[in-house]
């Protein structure tokens, strides 16, 4: 197969640049991308725009028609985006929500839910309502009804110090959605403190600055920290063109933990 040439420009964009930056840059450049890539095969149904097709991604390895052009969305944001959408009734409810590492395309849809008393937090993110750190929240106990906190555990050292604080924030029966890459062939998770170098990462755990691989007892660890863990499994019920059209991951669930207080 000819490798397209915008792969490997991709790669190095992404392995070189800090994720700070990238984020200032790409709101300049959404508007244009918008346009190039206008087309109707491709549909994002957060926002409902349309594309001739979607752009690769990946830090290792590229996943085809994973990134989208006009809202920079990817596969993972989309499939939680349809399951908020279509299986919850989260987005009508009158709620407390926290959202850590705030993506592009959720902080300005979520800002604009007039119900919800949204606030975002991160450590580094330019977008970011608090700038603030995961191990130590700057809220107090049983405040929120609603956590987002999607591809934030696989970066940081201590995600049991991380979940363990996000319990503290939650109130009783809060709902805690903690999307992260699973290797469903993996039992135990893998993780080596002493791979600290960015090539040795990308090799063992797929991006220079992930930590550990999870394997699929990421959600006895969620149980371990007072959340009773479920598995949403929305891409069963989707139909094959709806997955085409809005270019879902083959396979991926999202995990979510209920608070037990």
């Amino acid at each position: 197969m000819k490798k397209n040439p915008l792969d490997k420009i991709m790669k190095l964009i992404l392995n070189f640049f800090s994720r700070q930056f990238l984020i200032k840059v790409s709101l300049i450049l959404r508007p244009l991308l918008r346009i190039l890539y206008k087309g109707k095969k491709y549909t994002d149904p957060i926002d409902g725009s349309s594309y001739r097709s979607f752009l690769p991604y990946g830090y290792n390895k590229l996943r085809e028609n994973a990134l989208c052009p006009g809202t920079l969305s990817l596969e993972r944001h989309r499939l939680l985006w349809l399951y908020l959408k279509k299986k919850t009734k989260l987005l009508e409810k009158n709620i407390s929500v926290l959202h850590v590492a705030p993506e592009i395309i959720f902080i300005e849809k979520f800002r604009r839910i007039t119900n919800w008393n949204y606030v975002s937090i991160d450590l580094n993110s330019p977008l970011a309502d608090i700038k603030g750190n995961i191990y130590s929240l700057p809220f107090k106990e049983n405040y929120f009804d609603l956590i987002l906190c999607n591809h934030v555990l696989e970066h940081i050292e201590d995600d049991y110090k991380a979940l363990n604080e996000l319990h503290r924030v939650i109130k009783n029966k809060g709902i805690l959605i903690a999307q992260i890459p699973i290797d469903k062939n993996l039992k135990k998770t893998f993780e080596n403190k002493e791979i600290i170098n960015r090539r040795d990462r990308n090799k063992y755990f797929g991006q220079y600055d992930h930590v550990r691989i999870y394997g699929s007892d990421f959600y006895k660890r969620l149980s371990n920290s007072g959340f009773k863990p479920k598995k949403i499994d929305i891409l069963k019920k989707l139909s094959t063109e709806d997955k085409i059209k809005y270019c879902l991951p083959k396979d991926e669930e999202i995990p979510v933990g209920i608070a037990i207080k």
